[in-house]
């Protein structure tokens, strides 16, 4: 023992500048820095909050929400990085963000909280996703001024058809609205006019897809390090984490993610064991294998505040239930409903993974193994024509049909887009399908019905496998229609 002591003191004095490098960098990438990196970084946030009290603190999903209190979030947005990489601009329909423009205008502003990858100084979110975003907006509420002024003025149709045609420097100085594009300084010149040449492209597909424009008139990649942990949680035992030290910060983390999985699992919803393997890390100078990396097999099960729509509802525990419209269809997260059915007459559980607690019938509970496309590249596909059966008899009963999936922003929203598609007319009424025989499906008609749930279930992050899916099932619907 001794002798071992003595050779490992020799080898700490013969320590090569690459190995203590290594080591150091180890102790560095430990998740109690993370954690308290992520403190010091939120400490700044609730700093820079405070200076305008009055803006709303909104977090962009899902890194966003590691960096402010739960309690002190007005709001979250979606704004895709990948949007914004330089060549690859893009203004998303499927994430419109249209609440976050309501919030904005009805506070004066408001402040959105991101962060990016280690060594990059911006995420590109902020630096070009959101400002094209913001101009995209302008751009079409300024056409729609100028229309209203033009109708109301009983002027001839020369303005209108400047705005159409997309001549921006024409009618950019007719109003004191402004709809040029706010880049940061660092942005290149020729990127800067390459975005600027695309707006009026994006203002016209934004006009296109059926949006209410009158009424507008480190955290990155927490799978790779947090353990389970999620923001929530982080915030609920912050002062216990940090205060613990880096010694039994890995041990803390393991305990809350634990309890936590066995209350959810006793409130029955679904809460799988955290798969976990062993990766080399060092402590105290010594290399050993006493770390485990953390590999999440669920999403990020976080409950931020949200700014609900007016038609929005709550649980008994809080939980939200987004109703679309009058369509009498309602969609929600199975994590979240648990206290709500009472008010539901059926439901339609494309939860994969739980079992909803129900004592009704075959005709009002239907449960369809739908999993992600990532999983399985044709199971929503294979669902749907049960999925849309399934509501057509219930919607003609003039029942409230709940939606749910496991995280609510995904599959059931694409479920709810079908039936709205396949079932109901171009005003939102339920119409049995008679509108869809007549009518030709595009992807265009698809957008619009999207862009309508996305005005009232303002969480939803419909993927791009999945959307594709439910464009699949449209068109062989459409196919096998009588001629």
């Amino acid at each position: 023992m001794a002798a071992a002591a003595s050779e490992h003191a020799a080898e700490e004095g013969t320590m090569s500048i690459y190995k203590a490098a290594r080591r150091i960098k180890r102790r560095e990438s430990t998740l109690y820095n993370a954690l308290r990196s992520v403190a010091d970084d939120a400490a700044f946030v609730a700093e820079i909050a405070a200076l305008w009290p009055t803006l709303p603190l909104v977090a962009n999903l899902r890194c966003g929400l590691w960096y402010a209190q739960p309690r002190s979030l007005a709001a979250t947005c979606y704004f895709k990085s990948t949007d914004g990489h330089a060549g690859n601009w893009a203004f998303s329909t499927a994430r419109l963000n249209l609440h976050l423009a309501l919030l904005a205008g009805e506070r004066g502003g408001c402040i959105i909280v991101d962060s990016t990858r280690k060594g990059k100084r911006f995420p590109d979110s902020m630096a070009k996703t959101i400002p094209i975003w913001c101009c995209v907006l302008n751009r079409a509420i300024q056409r729609h001024r100028l229309r209203a002024i033009n109708q109301s003025s009983g002027l001839n149709s020369e303005m209108s058809a400047v705005v159409s045609n997309g001549d921006a420097e024409e009618y950019s100085g007719s109003s004191n609205w402004d709809s040029s594009v706010h880049l940061p300084v660092w942005v290149l010149e020729t990127e800067r006019n390459a975005i600027e040449g695309r707006i009026e492209e994006w203002a016209d597909l934004f006009e296109s897809c059926g949006a209410d424009i009158h009424s507008l008139a480190l955290g990155d990649d927490e799978e790779s390090w947090a353990r389970g942990l999620t923001p929530t949680l982080f915030w609920k035992h912050s002062y216990d984490l940090l205060d613990g030290g880096p010694d039994l910060c890995n041990q803390l983390v393991a305990d809350i993610v634990e309890k936590d999985r066995v209350y959810r699992a006793q409130r029955g919803e679904h809460s799988p064991q955290v798969i976990v393997k062993h990766i080399k890390c060092s402590s105290y100078g010594q290399e050993s294998y006493t770390g485990d990396h953390t590999i999440i097999t669920q999403p990020m099960n976080s409950n931020p505040s949200t700014l609900a729509p007016a038609n929005t509802q709550y649980s008994n525990d809080g939980h939200v239930v987004f109703w679309i419209g009058t369509s009498n269809i309602a969609v929600a997260s199975t994590m979240q409903v648990a206290d709500g059915l009472a008010d539901m007459d059926c439901i339609l559980n494309c939860d994969s993974t739980s079992r909803l607690p129900s004592n009704s019938s075959e005709d009002s509970y239907l449960e369809l193994p739908i999993v992600d496309s990532k999983d399985e590249r044709f199971s929503l596909l294979k669902n749907l024509p049960k999925a849309v059966s399934f509501a057509k008899k219930n919607l003609i009963a003039r029942r409230k049909m709940l939606l749910c999936c496991q995280s609510g922003e995904d599959i059931s929203i694409c479920v709810a887009l079908a039936i709205i598609t396949r079932l109901f007319n171009d005003t939102g009424c339920f119409d049995c399908g008679e509108s869809f025989m007549r009518r030709d499906i595009t992807k265009l008609e698809m957008r619009k019905r999207l862009v309508f749930i996305c005005k009232y279930a303002v969480n939803a992050r419909p993927s791009r496998g999945n959307l594709r899916q439910v464009y699949g099932f449209l068109c062989n619907e459409k196919e096998q229609l009588p001629h």
